[in-house]
């Protein structure tokens, strides 16, 4: 199904289903629906909140854009590029590895090496904003981009029968986390715990919260490295203060085991 016009420009994200998982469900001792974002045109819910960045910056004149990405955010921003008709640079850590470089080279992105980790990556794409002037395109620290993902919460809404217990989302950057906040806000479920889950080195958001303020990890160690932000963005800290937060740190081991159990089912 395809998802309403907002501000008369049709998006490029669909209305994803949301169906209850019976092995979820069973572990849980509760109902567990789960929010199919893999259906989305670029595989992720990335291309809510980057989709609708990228068309706000297309019809105020943008030429070109720069996204800087560990895998999802840059294939949002190239699948929405090419739906633009736009040329994109995206600037990836050499920890992705080489399929989300092909994937993202299949789209028509023009795509540069650089760096270690997410953070060099976004270093880099800054870099070329400032010297080409092109139009960056920040994974998940705008709000334009929180405001696409917020989409997610009404479309739940329209489809659960009852107000959730709680929500859980993964957390790299933030951005999802502050979409998410944003929508439940929007809905009148502010009161409606967010469960945020990271894995251990790539636990920016659960060192925030720890300390009161933003931390820098000195690097990052979990092989989920698509959730490798160093820095959290402030938005996310801010939403903990505003909305029931909790944050839920696992090993890549446990993260890793859940993923092979998602596959089995």
């Amino acid at each position: 199904m395809a998802a309403q016009p907002v501000g008369g420009q049709k998006p490029f994200h669909v209305v994803s289903p949301v169906l209850e998982s019976l092995a979820l469900s069973k572990a849980a001792g509760t109902k567990v629906f789960m929010k199919l974002e893999n259906v989305q045109p670029s595989g992720s819910f990335k291309i809510r909140g980057i989709g609708h960045r990228c068309q706000d910056a297309a019809k105020k004149g943008c030429r070109h854009f720069v996204c800087s990405s560990g895998g999802n955010a840059g294939l949002a921003a190239a699948y929405a590029a090419r739906e633009l008709g736009l040329p994109i640079t995206v600037v990836v850590p050499s920890s992705s590895g080489p399929t989300p470089v092909r994937k993202l080279q299949e789209l028509g992105a023009t795509v540069e090496v650089y760096g270690k980790v997410w953070d060099d990556a976004n270093r880099r794409a800054q870099e070329l904003a400032e010297a080409e002037g092109w139009v960056s395109i920040h994974p998940f620290d705008h709000p334009l981009v929180w405001e696409g993902h917020a989409s997610l919460v009404r479309e739940l809404k329209d489809s659960l029968e009852a107000k959730p217990g709680a929500v859980v989302v993964a957390v790299g950057g933030g951005g999802l986390l502050a979409g998410v906040v944003a929508g439940l806000q929007q809905v009148g479920w502010q009161d409606v715990p967010v469960i945020a889950a990271e894995t251990q080195g790539a636990h920016s958001f659960h060192e925030a919260l720890k300390a009161g303020r933003l931390v820098t990890l000195p690097d990052i160690t979990s092989v989920a490295t698509c959730l490798g932000a160093k820095t959290v963005a402030a938005r996310a800290l801010e939403c903990a203060r505003e909305c029931p937060v909790l944050s839920q740190v696992v090993q890549d081991t446990e993260a890793v085991r859940a993923v092979e159990q998602f596959l089995g089912e």
